[in-house]
């Protein structure tokens, strides 16, 4: 039996963790000298509040070989080989720490790391195509391996963020850079490449505009997506009504069997900071299938 491993990352509702029975091994958020548990006891708008108090972002870390060994333990006494999903290596250690703790407890032969090159649910498309592959009657580690990793390439990550304010606190983008953005009114698209951030297409306007025309720029290539399923993840406080608008749009292309509507969780809202929204999906094959 494989059993999928995800750090927390992947922004996955909680239906779709318990439908397939997914382990979290979550990431810390540090505030101050008070250190949280992603997606257990501190929430996205917590960290707004405290952000807007204290002037500053807080710090994301990685969990500890030891939490790992814990989480691994688990599986390795079920006899379950593990297929664990981490945010990509160019961006955290998660992947690393979850390989030496499997070496660490002598199951590295049943656990295989695939590095997402991703973050937020572009690392959940991943692990849906994995729990697919897996309740289909799948059994063998290194062919789940290999079938995800397929998609790596293919999955499409981007946002457009209201302010680079957090990017700017987070050390992703410099002063000068936040101060222009702010004062031309600059809304600049975040592309996920190479498993690194990078900034696309710039956009102007009130933020409800802005991702109108960003949705209007995706629209060819959701119409050739992979068909499975599609996100519109979102860090809050923007109007519900821009959302809802976003998923209708996507829905109405009667391309996709699922769209999901998702809340960021606290590493995407620490890094893009509020207002921000993204469209997620894997680009289709060469006949766009």
């Amino acid at each position: 039996m494989i059993r999928i491993y995800a750090d927390s990352t992947n922004d996955l509702p909680q239906e779709l963790l318990q439908r397939y029975h997914i382990r979290i091994v979550p990431l810390f958020v540090n505030m101050g000298e008070k250190t949280y548990t992603d997606w257990v006891d501190i929430t996205p708008d917590e960290i707004y509040a405290w952000s807007d108090a204290h002037k500053t972002t807080p710090q994301t870390a990685v969990f500890s070989i030891g939490d790992a060994v814990d989480a691994l333990t688990e599986a390795k006494a079920a006899g379950e080989d593990v297929l664990f999903f981490g945010i990509s290596s160019e961006l955290s250690a998660s992947c690393s720490v979850f390989r030496l703790a499997a070496e660490e407890i002598g199951y590295a032969d049943h656990v295989s790391v695939v590095d997402s090159r991703n973050l937020c649910t572009g690392i959940g498309l991943l692990i849906l195509k994995a729990a697919a592959r897996i309740e289909a009657g799948e059994t063998d580690l290194a062919a789940v391996t290999s079938y995800v990793e397929s998609f790596v390439p293919r999955v499409r990550t981007s946002s457009v963020i209201e302010t680079l304010l957090y990017i700017h606190r987070g050390g992703r983008c410099s002063a000068a850079k936040a101060l222009l953005a702010g004062a031309l009114r600059i809304k600049p698209k975040i592309v996920v490449a190479d498993g690194r951030l990078t900034v696309g297409k710039k956009y102007r306007g009130p933020q409800s505009d802005v991702i109108r025309k960003y949705t209007d720029d995706l629209m060819p290539d959701l119409a050739k997506a992979d068909p499975d399923a599609v996100f519109v993840s979102h860090t809050g406080r923007l109007d519900q009504s821009i959302i809802d608008e976003t998923a209708e749009r996507v829905r109405a292309l009667g391309r996709f069997h699922s769209v999901y509507v998702t809340r960021a969780g606290s590493v995407v809202t620490i890094h893009c900071g509020p207002g921000t929204l993204g469209i997620f999906y894997v680009a289709g094959g060469e006949t766009g299938e």
